[in-house]
């Protein structure tokens, strides 16, 4: 079997941070948590649970903590890497599903995917708006088309990692590693995945920034 590490970027995270590092670990051989210098008690909590924990002694955002999670996992024998989320909304056992595409059947980056049959509880304005927005504009400026192109649970082989390194420091990095993978030709599958939204707090604003975020990666890209 390959060894699975999992990347979990968090920042003032001390609410569900224990609960997602042991709910991760029976599925993954190592965890490492990217504390994105958290105000909070992410880092000292994270500490206690015996995982390996990275930090940033400057907030630089989710992508630039996913890029330094990559490179510990790289430099520490990884074959596969998965990303997830550290508020609790994803769901653990999924990491078993999304991970044997890449394992059994020779695909090299597999992507989480809200709208493929599992149950999520997704806010109006995610489901009817920002997401069929995100969808559009990725499809328009990176020839992506996905189900979930915003989705931040994927799995990725070490030879992905190995050709992408994320610049893009804030949440334009989910469109930017789309657009590497599909410019690289990689072998891709969606998998549904369950989503359970504790918070509804996506905004109309937060939602504009994300599709500003795609436009810069775009132009910087």
């Amino acid at each position: 079997m390959p060894k699975i590490f999992c990347i979990i970027p968090a920042f003032n995270e001390e609410n569900t941070i224990r609960k997602v590092i042991e709910d991760v670990k029976p599925f993954v051989d190592m965890v490492v948590v990217v504390d994105d210098a958290s105000r909070d008690n992410t880092f000292i909590l994270a500490k206690n649970t015996g995982v390996v924990v990275l930090q940033h002694l400057v907030n630089r955002g989710q992508g630039a903590s996913l890029q330094t999670g990559n490179e510990y996992a790289l430099q520490n024998g990884a074959e596969l890497i998965v990303h997830f989320d550290a508020d609790g909304q994803f769901v653990a056992s999924d990491i078993k599903e999304t991970t044997k595409p890449i394992i059994e059947e020779g695909y090299d980056v597999v992507f989480g995917s809200r709208f493929l049959g599992k149950k999520s509880n997704i806010p109006w304005f995610k489901k009817n708006l920002l997401f069929p927005v995100a969808r559009f504009v990725n499809r328009v400026l990176f020839g992506v088309k996905m189900t979930d192109p915003q989705s931040g649970f994927r799995v990725l082989s070490k030879k992905v990692i190995q050709e992408i390194t994320i610049e893009q420091d804030g949440m334009a990095h989910g469109s930017e590693i789309l657009a590497k993978i599909f410019k690289g030709g990689f072998k891709i599958k969606e998998v549904p995945i369950t989503v359970i939204y504790y918070d509804f707090g996506q905004n109309f604003f937060g939602g504009v920034k994300i599709i500003k975020d795609i436009f810069l990666a775009k132009l910087i890209n």
